[in-house]
């Protein structure tokens, strides 16, 4: 009776996941959709499309499952390799290609309607697009940018950059520098995560890291346009002192009570973190969103956006392409950006009012959309293991001063290039 005690409770695990999706006995089609949308707002918007969708398509039901970001990557690949993937997947342009390499995603290049084709930019399905298929719809995306105290800056005197005059990276360190003083600084970076913020923003210095050669083989080279970034942050750490030392390991909500108690003047965050400003930021506290630093590459910025993939095991990958159809309408793109505050993907849904406000600074944002591309890498196999083992403790080691910039580079290289060659063999 023990025995059966313990596999009871498997059995019906393993019943629940074979039953929830596929073809009833009705004839009707259950798919199931697992969104990673966290913030009340978002949830909210994406559940109300379902119920929608639901109500005019009685033969398709859509079965909304909730993910979470954390640790997304080893869930799907352990639902992709027990066979218990959603139809439906939401994540990241950055993690989709092992999948898509590995066989667990369908290629939607003949599944997708012309009018969503069309309607997405040529720079952001290079997101999603993986040798000759096309894995994901790319449908969210935010630019970092400096959120900072209004009225500091007034009292400063600085130069208040726009998108049309941003400041340079060199003019940024002289900047955070002359805010500095008495205990307080220019800037805060938020690093616990540093490897996606360095190389986004490397782009705008004209970085690139890694190179793809004629054989198709990714090499990286930590090149002079790719240390500009990683050097103006270490310099206002380590010698300008305009530059927190103790949030280089924190997240980027862990800066806001320092941020709000007038500890920093700025602070590099992701355009969504908006939501949170504005929910927690302190009664006659002023804010304002400015745009990155720029360098050679103007206001280029990588950004690897939220996407929508189907499963190779969805048995109606047809119906599945409708429904993320429907999820991605221009109105309702319009309304999963402002659940989660980002910004959409969609030629249509970009240009909405609701977008081009000044309030909160979205017009800021929408303004930066043209100069979004993929990341550095967007298609470098073996990446996730590359930025968790190589590139994640060496960047924290030169931002707080353990190792230098040639050590840095040496690493990046050189262990770097060990780790992807296994991929690429």
């Amino acid at each position: 009776m023990r025995h059966v005690r313990l596999l009871l409770p498997v059995l019906l695990l393993l019943l629940a996941g074979c039953s929830s999706g596929g073809t009833r006995d009705d004839g009707r089609i259950t798919l199931r959709f697992q969104s990673l949308a966290w913030q009340q707002e978002s949830v909210e918007a994406n559940k109300e499309l379902v119920e929608e969708w639901n109500a005019t398509h009685p033969d398709v039901r859509v079965e909304y499952v909730q993910g979470t970001w954390d640790s997304v990557h080893d869930q799907l690949l352990t639902a992709f390799e027990g066979g218990e993937a959603p139809d439906i997947i939401h994540d990241a342009s950055d993690d989709l290609a092992d999948f898509a390499y590995g066989g667990y995603l369908a290629d939607l290049t003949d599944l997708l309607p012309a009018r969503l084709k069309s309607d997405i930019p040529p720079r952001s399905w290079q997101t999603t697009t993986f040798g000759d298929g096309v894995y994901g719809v790319p449908f969210l995306q935010e630019p970092r940018v400096l959120i900072a105290n209004a009225k500091w800056l007034e009292r400063s005197g600085v130069r208040i950059p726009t998108p049309e005059h941003p400041w340079t990276w060199a003019e940024f360190r002289r900047i955070t520098e002359r805010l500095s003083g008495q205990g307080t600084y220019g800037v805060a970076w938020p690093l616990k995560e540093p490897v996606s913020a360095t190389l986004n923003l490397s782009l705008s210095a004209g970085g690139q890291l890694f190179h793809r050669g004629p054989d198709g083989k990714v090499t990286v080279r930590f090149e002079a346009a790719d240390q500009v970034v990683p050097r103006t942050v270490h310099e206002q750490v380590g010698t300008d002192r305009s530059a927190s030392p103790t949030t280089l390991g924190s997240g980027g909500s862990d800066t806001l009570p320092g941020f709000f108690g007038g500890r920093y003047a700025m602070v590099p965050l992701g355009f969504s973190y908006r939501q949170q400003i504005v929910q927690q930021a302190p009664k006659g506290f002023e804010w304002q969103v400015l745009p990155a630093p720029a360098g050679a590459g103007g206001l280029t910025q990588g950004v690897s956006p939220q996407t929508l993939s189907i499963a190779e095991d969805c048995p109606h990958q047809k119906e599945a392409a409708a429904f993320i159809d429907f999820l991605l309408r221009p109105r309702n793109m319009v309304r999963l950006a402002l659940g989660d505050w980002m910004l959409p993907t969609g030629t249509q849904a970009l240009n909405d009012p609701a977008l081009r406000t000044a309030e909160h600074g979205w017009s800021t944002g929408t303004a930066l959309a043209t100069h979004l591309s993929p990341a550095p890498a967007q298609t470098v196999r073996g990446y996730p293991e590359w930025k968790d083992k190589v590139a994640t403790p060496a960047l924290q080691e030169y931002y707080s001063g353990a190792i230098g910039i040639r050590e840095l580079r040496e690493r990046l290289e050189r262990d770097g290039n060990l780790v992807l060659a296994r991929y690429q063999r």
